[in-house]
């Protein structure tokens, strides 16, 4: 009898340090995170020791210098970290990726002062972070958004809702961007907000298809008083600040929807190795096979694209297109993938007993977040052809 099932995720690694700590990650994800994931999930539990862990072990801060407390990894190396853990468990993965955005603002356009005060602990001190971009009226159209900032001599008062806001209420800071000024995109200022800042309060979780483990909520923001040392970048700049942090943040969420594909494709070869039909693997039929070809195919693609658009990141090349490419395709993969996988399961595919159908949900959020697949196409025919005719 032939023998079938998944192969090793084979990487290509810039250095041995890097080869080191995806092996940490494998490790730390199957004794730490697989063990308890579908029924946490299905408890909606959102695994906060976990990310204090996960901090401990410096994985909340790769992309970041080490002077900070980051790991100072390339891109290349952090993406793939954040698809090894989104194989196992979508809400780690996920959850890593909103946090390095959260620290992006701060870490990119925050003076050396705020990053020697508050990079070091969002980084390795064991916080989490959210970023708070949407409102309940302004997702696509982020430069509508109406949260206000009005300033008070060197005090800054916000007062809106903000909308979608992954770890909103369990989080223990917030990148917050709010109207300060007219309006469009040059109105828009950012702030660092701590988590327990008096007059923010957060909204029941959302009731959502899948991600249960992971809190999605609206933020309210009460006469929230933030000191002026809290604002990142200069004033009118928040726009500009949030268009970097959103096509760093696509690369994050097309590595993780490549993780839910791998972990989709992995079950699909271990269960299609072992159900037998007609006296044989149901594995050794051409019509299966077929399937799974595509569906490694597509998952190996969707890896070479968010690769080659993180290596032009960290090249220093322009890579707003090839995130968004990256975002869209590697999405679209992992909803296409997940489907395939639960036909193929047949009806146990449909049963919460395998997690395929956990998979399935929770690909669709990754069509969304971070700007919908839509948006994505907007933004790539932009970069192709220019802006829209008025």
């Amino acid at each position: 009898m032939t023998e079938y099932g998944r192969q090793p995720v084979e990487r290509q690694l810039p250095t041995e340090e890097a080869r080191d700590l995806i092996s940490l990650v494998r490790e730390l994800a199957e004794r730490e995170i697989a063990p308890r994931a579908a029924e946490e999930e299905a408890a909606g539990q959102f695994p906060r020791p976990l990310f204090r862990l996960l901090s401990e072990s410096g994985l909340l801060g790769l992309p970041y210098p080490e002077e900070f407390g980051g790991g100072e990894q390339p891109y290349e190396v952090y993406l793939q970290v954040l698809e090894e853990l989104a194989a196992v468990r979508l809400t780690v993965g996920l959850g890593v990726s909103v946090h390095t955005l959260s620290c992006h603002a701060l870490a990119g356009f925050g003076t050396k002062e705020q990053r020697a005060e508050h990079l070091p602990a969002m980084l390795g001190g064991g916080l989490l972070g959210a970023y708070c971009l949407s409102e309940p009226s302004s997702g696509s159209d982020a430069a509508s958004l109406r949260t206000r900032a009005v300033r008070e001599g060197d005090t800054w008062t916000l007062d809106g809702t903000k909308a979608w806001i992954t770890h909103g209420g369990v989080a223990d800071f917030y990148t917050v961007l709010a109207r300060s000024g007219g309006e469009g995109p040059r109105g828009i200022t950012a702030f660092l907000v701590p988590g327990d800042a008096p007059g923010l309060s957060a909204a029941a979780p959302e009731r959502k298809m899948g991600m249960n483990g992971s809190p999605t909520a609206q933020l309210h923001f009460d006469g929230v008083r933030i000191p002026d040392e809290r604002r990142l970048g200069d004033e009118g700049q928040g726009f500009g600040v949030a268009l970097a942090a959103l096509d760093a943040g696509r690369l994050g969420i097309a590595a993780c929807a490549v993780g839910v594909a791998q972990a989709a494709l992995d079950a699909a070869l271990d269960y299609t190795a072992e159900r037998r039909q007609f006296g044989r693997p149901i594995a050794d039929f051409q019509g299966l096979r077929f399937m799974l070809a595509d569906m490694a195919t597509q998952v190996e693609a969707g890896r070479a694209l968010y690769l080659d658009a993180a290596r032009r990141r960290d090249a220093g090349l322009p890579y707003a297109k090839q995130a968004a490419m990256a975002k869209l395709f590697c999405t679209d993969t992992a909803m296409r993938v997940t489907t395939d996988a639960v036909q193929l399961f047949g009806g146990y595919g449909y049963t919460v007993d395998f997690p395929v159908e956990r998979y399935m949900r929770e690909a669709k959020v990754l069509q969304i977040v971070e700007g919908t697949n839509q948006i994505q196409r907007l933004v790539i025919g932009r970069q192709l052809l220019g802006p829209e005719s008025r």
